[in-house]
């Protein structure tokens, strides 16, 4: 759940220090996280960027734990897909992308991330226009086509991650070798 806050604009490997630093200070549980005064948390996130920002997402996703089930965490991840991500959406700071990688990754709810490299690969690929091509649409392409297994979900948002990074990048796409298939870019 933390990383899914953090990873918000932000490189992996940036969040993993912050997670890092997190684990030193031997803070990664849901009580210590809760008490934890701003400032603090803040420090130990820094490495992750928007910290301050972060921060208060962090409390707020903590808060909505707190009042929803008293802090029992288990229980809140616990809860039906739709209940626990209706529930998410509603903590400020946390959009669709967001809850769906807690439902996915910390609930192991059968639930489909898109990311900013899904929706370029399928912009790209012309699997959805520009106009057509929100979270929503995006999402229910994919599920519409696989089969709604959680690890299938998993793999494959790892491969388009995969493919976003080494192929489908922002800048300088290398669509001649796309293991999808050369697709001519507009830029």
């Amino acid at each position: 759940m933390i990383g899914a806050v953090l990873t918000q604009n932000t490189a992996w490997g940036n969040v993993e220090k912050a997670i890092a630093n997190i684990k030193n200070r031997q803070a990664l549980d849901f009580e210590t996280l809760y008490a934890m005064d701003d400032a603090c948390l803040a420090e130990l996130i820094r490495p992750s960027g928007y910290y301050n920002i972060k921060t208060r997402r962090l409390k707020n996703l903590l808060e909505a734990i707190q009042r929803h089930t008293g802090g029992d965490l288990a229980a809140f991840l616990s809860r039906d897909p739709s209940t626990l991500r209706s529930q998410l959406l509603e903590v400020n700071g946390i959009g669709k992308e967001t809850a769906d990688s807690i439902c996915c990754y910390a609930a192991e709810k059968t639930c489909f991330v898109v990311d900013a490299y899904t929706r370029r690969m399928v912009l790209r690929h012309g699997w959805v226009e520009e106009s057509d091509g929100d979270y929503d649409r995006i999402q229910r392409l994919f599920v519409a086509g696989l089969p709604p297994d959680l690890q299938c979900y998993k793999d494959l948002h790892a491969y388009i991650v995969f493919i976003g990074k080494d192929y489908c990048r922002t800048r300088d796409p290398v669509c001649e070798a796309c293991p999808l298939g050369p697709q001519p870019v507009e830029r």
